[in-house]
């Protein structure tokens, strides 16, 4: 499956010379595997043939305005469980922790809750931990394939096959509750503006029992590193 992550980890990121060369390649690492299921995988090829393609900086504004842009899109895993909360900040140092121990190395201004580098890491672990971890923010990942399904964008295709990747599927009741938050268009300026604003932080007893996604549990425990797995670097946002 470690191609098959690549692969997947390289169509989520920012439009790029480099991304529209790696088409061929980026097909050919998805047949190779065969683990995404036939349907998911014709609409995969799709959305390739449209990155090699396309219009460079066309495929970058829409890049843009769906995941930059709107909230309720965004690539960054905790801002769909966390938003602004304090737990967010705990949430971040955790999933990096788990990142170092895994031999993987990133620097201080990456966010390691991004959804590409999240996908990076697990090409590097073995396959049943890989599904594993995959499965714990899989209503997230489900709740975006729904959202994008909705803007009919050919991104839908990359998330359902992540949901088919991973070891537990989502829950509907926890699906339906990310599905019912606001969910503005990208021209909806004003419905962008208040969905960005900042969430008020609570102290004290009101905060509540801090990270109750599984993801972040397991993230606590820690695990170590596998034999010989050397760090990876993330493909470049832009």
């Amino acid at each position: 499956m470690k191609l098959t992550l690549k692969a997947l980890s390289a169509l989520l990121t920012y439009p790029t010379v480099e991304l529209k060369q790696s088409a061929g390649a980026i097909s050919e690492a998805i047949d190779t595997e065969n683990v995404v299921p036939a349907r998911i995988r014709d609409g995969l090829y799709r959305l390739l043939m449209e990155l090699a393609t396309g219009d460079l900086y066309d495929l970058q504004e829409r890049y843009v305005l769906l995941f930059d842009r709107t909230r309720s899109l965004s690539l960054h895993l905790f801002e769909h469980v966390h938003g602004e909360s304090r737990d967010r900040g705990q949430a971040m140092i955790d999933l990096r922790a788990l990142y170092e121990k895994g031999g993987l190395a990133i620097s201080a201004a990456e966010l390691p809750d991004f959804v590409p580098l999240f996908l990076e890491f697990l090409s590097t672990r073995p396959a049943a931990e890989a599904h594993q971890l995959l499965g714990e923010p899989a209503h997230i990942l489900a709740a975006l394939a729904e959202r994008l399904r909705k803007r009919h964008s050919s991104y839908e295709v990359v998330f359902r096959a992540l949901v088919a990747l991973a070891s537990a599927k989502p829950k509907e009741e926890a699906v339906s509750a990310l599905l019912d938050l606001p969910d503005p268009d990208a021209g909806d300026l004003v419905a962008l503006d208040a969905a960005w604003e900042d969430e008020p932080v609570q102290f004290g007893p009101a905060a509540g029992n801090g990270c109750k996604d599984g993801l972040f549990a397991k993230i606590r425990a820690g695990r170590r590193p596998a034999p010989g797995v050397a760090a990876v670097r993330p493909l470049p946002r832009s």
